[in-house]
């Protein structure tokens, strides 16, 4: 006999691929942002008040307000995407709702850009591209003094947040002949440690002035908002890289932007950044910052894992069972 059991209604917050919303369209009743114009406050508080299901992604506040006025109906927060950070998950808690994210699926993407990053900011690839394509300009050949960058062979990685990304990072920067150190809450198994030849720091601070690139790859969560504050970044030496592909809040962005436009730090990787979309136009402009829009984890497979992962946790959790990607109340 068919099933007839009532489909349960689901809000995707933005436009995913058609893949995913295609699938979706089979198991679900969906209802598509088909613009893919971000809902304002007022417009996520009226689809919590009729969804089964709502399925947002980081540009989506899913603070108290939003979720106070969730209908009795809303038991699942499918997260499109790892971090939650975006989700007010103690009120979330208090109504009895289950937040999910996609987890493990970015990992190696994510250790791509922030190897991209490691590689470019250096060697000043971004900038010696830009003026190429610049027109006015009028290259004269190759010279022995010219665009000169920095090898990163030998140079200590020092990677703030271990975890999977962290630790695929080491793997990529360990071919690259980097001498790994890392920063963690908790300090990894020895054989682990040996596998990527790293070094522990309890201490960040002293982690952060003996490294030449720091990699930040931790969550953004209270602990960690400006983690990288304006007292730490002034430990770094005047030769240092940051690359961020984690969260923009973890370092003070208008403290970076100063120290990096009078030279006390050498240069930076962003591809996120504290008030996005906006962007600190002094790092906009300095040709010693490689800035990128958000994209450590844009691949098509990636996105494809993502949406993948979102309609397992869904249809699991509305088949009974507690879905695998749960990040609360399980995280509590």
């Amino acid at each position: 006999m068919p099933n007839t059991q009532k489909k349960p209604k689901v809000i995707v917050t933005r436009k995913l691929p058609e893949v995913v919303e295609t699938r979706m369209c089979e198991l679900f009743d969906v209802i598509l942002n088909v613009d893919d114009k971000p809902l304002s406050q007022s417009e996520l508080i009226e689809a919590v008040k009729t969804a089964d299901v709502l399925v947002p992604t980081v540009t989506d506040r899913i603070d108290r307000g939003v979720i106070s006025q969730a209908g009795e109906q809303l038991r699942l927060i499918a997260n499109f995407g790892t971090g939650v950070d975006n989700i007010d998950l103690d009120t979330a808690r208090n109504r009895g709702i289950t937040v999910t994210n996609t987890p493990g699926v970015l990992t190696e993407d994510t250790a791509d850009m922030t190897m991209a990053l490691i590689l470019a900011v250096p060697r000043r690839l971004a900038e010696a591209a830009q003026y190429l394509k610049n027109t006015e300009n009028h290259w004269s050949g190759w010279s022995p003094t010219w665009m000169l960058g920095h090898r990163i062979y030998g140079k200590r990685l020092g990677i703030i947040g271990m975890g999977r990304i962290g630790q695929a990072i080491a793997r990529r920067a360990k071919a690259f002949g980097l001498q790994i150190h890392y920063h963690n809450r908790r300090r990894l198994p020895e054989a682990i440690e040996q596998e990527h030849e790293a070094t522990y720091w309890e201490s960040l601070d002293q982690m952060l002035a003996r490294m030449d690139i720091i990699s930040v790859n931790c969550p953004h969560t209270p602990a960690t908002y400006h983690l990288l504050s304006a007292r730490r970044l002034k430990l770094l030496k005047e030769t240092a890289f940051i690359v961020n592909t984690a969260r923009g809040e973890v370092i003070d962005e208008n403290e970076l932007a100063r120290l990096i436009t009078n030279g006390s730090i050498a240069g930076a990787g962003l591809d996120v950044f504290e008030h996005e979309p906006a962007v600190n136009p002094k790092l906009l402009t300095s040709n010693r910052v490689v800035a990128l829009p958000h994209m450590g984890s844009a691949t098509i497979e990636g996105r494809a894992d993502m949406g993948e992962k979102v309609i397992i946790n869904i249809k699991t959790f509305i088949d009974g069972h507690a879905p695998p990607d749960r990040v609360h109340p399980a995280m509590f």
